[in-house]
């Protein structure tokens, strides 16, 4: 070792080393005051602030019980409708309102919005009763807001009903193969869960004559409940508002509705999903004339909804909403002498009702007749009695409350003067100068204008982003000279793809079907589709194209048009014959039933080969006709 080194070590060694450093003291500390302030803060009580309480509202929850409102005002009858183009809604609201004839009261409701497996609790309130009013969508499928209620009625076999009281009143239409499927099935099914069925299930067919089919139900009805109940008619034929008017002098027209469907300024901000309370504004990219000649006007019409998440299959139904025609509001305004654009809300004198409006509300005279009311259709016979009231000449006073009676006399007169005359309210109030009804009372008795549906002429394996119509555009003379318009036709048919620079939109949403191809590419199909029933039949075929094209196997594929001349209105003539060309179409069978001296009509079943009869007699066979 080195001297150096062996000198400079050894007084170290002698000294005495301390027990800790002073870094070492330094982080103790350090620790121990961390730990005690932690300790002490722990323990330490936080202070609570003290907030001003704000006077805000309580978030309002939906009552989904039916029975503890109708307790708390104080009614004893409910009427449930399934309705998917109002007309249900519509019996169902005039039934309610003739339970206070009779010394009851009534509610109109919704089965979507209530718990229906309250219904064994309808026993709680004396002298109940439920009502149904059941439309029959589709193959006999229900509506849309009946859907919850037929599923529970399927599901639920040990629900006992024995207290409930009911009647059901079905809506349909004697052409469909399933007619009064859904009125059918509730009557049937309540009366199997131990409901007792206090008048006979009414049968209304739309394809005759509706309204009177409710009407002769109704007057048969309600002596039934009367006799059931051991009530009397109180006599009453009065006028019974349901809403009250109130005009907004001073409002931000910022929260006037201005013909949205549900959300205010929905159209200005569209928000996914899109459903019939939500519709999205869809532009038009194609709308084209299909038929070569003729008096009539075939349309096509291509709807973008890119980035709308919007997803259809084929076979499926495109709803839109249209407006009226402005020139028929105009009309209306003059002949009632009103400022169309005044800012008004009907409001319902029932507080405790789900259904604050008729429409959406605050909005003027003019967006509810041109949006949301149905000013083209002949009004049944209640809006006539109701208005009955106005009419200055006795004559006509005397004819309108005839026409809305159940008299053989006013019927007949009910099916000539309104029915086959095809008059609108515009057309009644030309023709009876003394009647001039206030304008809100009119907006409270018109029907709220519906969504048209149509099958979509296309398949989104081919088109994911964008829809097809195809329909035909309604126009006649009635039998008072008039010229009618079909609502939604007319509109669709002016619906350019700009207008002044601007795209044109459709409000739409998509309504899911039951008509479908067949699960196995391989099965056969036959379609037989007249005219513009071929719509959904152009879809099927550029879906099969397309699974030819994927290399899958496809069955046969037979297509039966008709129409009236092959060189005027033989529509989507091109797309068929090259579907046939490229085995898309093993056959396309056609006939022009007004190309020859004689009218003759398409036969079709003596055209199928017996082969493929026999193949389709081991299958579902579907049909659209």
């Amino acid at each position: 070792m080195d001297p150096e080194t062996t000198t400079h070590t050894e007084p170290m060694a002698d000294e005495e080393e301390p027990l800790f450093s002073n870094l070492d003291i330094f982080l103790f500390s350090l620790i121990v005051g961390l730990l005690i302030y932690w300790f002490m803060s722990r323990k330490k009580p936080e202070p609570i602030p003290e907030f001003k309480k704000l006077d805000t509202p309580a978030p309002t929850t939906r009552e989904t019980s039916f029975i503890e409102k109708m307790k708390k005002t104080g009614k004893n009858i409910i009427v449930f409708y399934g309705s998917q183009t109002g007309t249900a809604e519509e019996f169902a609201n005039r039934l309610s309102k003739d339970a206070q004839r009779y010394g009851m009261k009534g509610m109109a409701a919704d089965p979507e919005e209530y718990d229906m497996g309250e219904l064994s609790r309808l026993s709680e309130i004396e002298n109940a009763l439920a009502i149904f009013c059941m439309a029959t969508y589709g193959e006999g499928d229900p509506t849309d807001n009946a859907q919850d209620f037929y599923d529970w009625l399927q599901e639920n076999d040990d629900e006992d009903l024995s207290g409930l009281n009911y009647t059901v009143f079905a809506l349909g239409n004697k052409t469909y193969e399933h007619y009064n499927a859904m009125g059918k099935y509730v009557d049937k099914r309540l009366e199997e869960l131990g409901a007792k069925r206090i008048f006979d299930l009414g049968l209304g067919d739309d394809d005759g004559n509706l309204e009177e089919d409710f009407i002769s139900w109704r007057e048969q009805f309600w002596p039934a409940v009367c006799e059931h109940f051991g009530v009397e008619a109180l006599g009453d034929e009065s006028s019974i508002r349901q809403y009250e008017l109130k005009e907004h002098t001073d409002i931000n027209m910022n929260k006037v509705y201005t013909g949205e469907i549900g959300r205010l300024k929905s159209f200005e901000v569209q928000k996914p999903p899109f459903d019939s309370k939500n519709p999205f504004l869809a532009p038009v990219t194609v709308n084209r004339r299909l038929n070569k000649g003729g008096d009539r006007h075939l349309m096509h019409l291509e709807l973008d909804i890119t980035g709308s998440k919007i997803r259809y299959e084929s076979g499926d139904h495109v709803a839109v909403f249209p407006t009226n025609d402005s020139a028929l509001v105009n009309k209306l305004g003059q002949i009632l002498g009103v400022d169309l654009d005044v800012v008004i809300s009907l409001n319902n004198l029932d507080d405790e009702s789900n259904k604050k409006h008729p429409f959406p509300c605050p909005t003027t005279y003019r967006t509810a007749l041109t949006h949301y009311l149905d000013i083209t259709h002949p009004p049944r016979t209640n809006v006539l009695y109701e208005l009955a009231q106005y009419a200055s000449d006795p004559k006509d006073q005397e004819a309108m409350r005839k026409m809305a009676s159940s008299s053989p006399e006013g019927k007949a007169l009910y099916q000539s003067w309104v029915l086959d005359a095809s008059r609108n309210i515009l057309a009644i109030l030309e023709d009876m100068p003394s009647l001039r009804p206030p304008i809100d009372h009119l907006c409270e008795l018109m029907p709220r204008l519906q969504a048209r549906y149509y099958s979509i002429a296309s398949s989104s394996k081919v088109h994911p982003n964008s829809i097809h119509i195809c329909a035909v555009v309604v126009e006649y003379k009635t039998k008072t000279g008039r010229i009618n318009k079909g609502v939604a036709t007319n509109w669709l048919k002016n619906k350019l793809v700009t207008d002044n620079g601007h795209k044109s939109t459709v409000p739409m949403y998509i309504r899911k079907s039951q008509f479908r191809l067949p699960f196995k590419a391989t099965n056969p199909v036959i379609m037989i589709g007249p005219g513009t029933g071929i719509a959904p039949f152009m879809g099927f075929i550029q879906e099969r194209g397309w699974l030819k094209q994927q290399g899958k196997e496809v069955g046969e594929t037979v297509m039966y048009f008709g129409c009236r001349h092959k060189n005027e209105d033989y529509i989507y003539q091109e797309e068929l014959e090259e579907a046939e060309r490229n085995g898309v179409l093993t056959q396309l069978k056609v006939a022009f039933s007004r190309d020859q001296e004689h009218k003759v009509q398409l036969s079709v079943w003596p055209m199928i080969p017996k082969s493929l009869l026999e193949t389709l007699s081991h299958s579902k066979i579907r049909c659209r006709l």
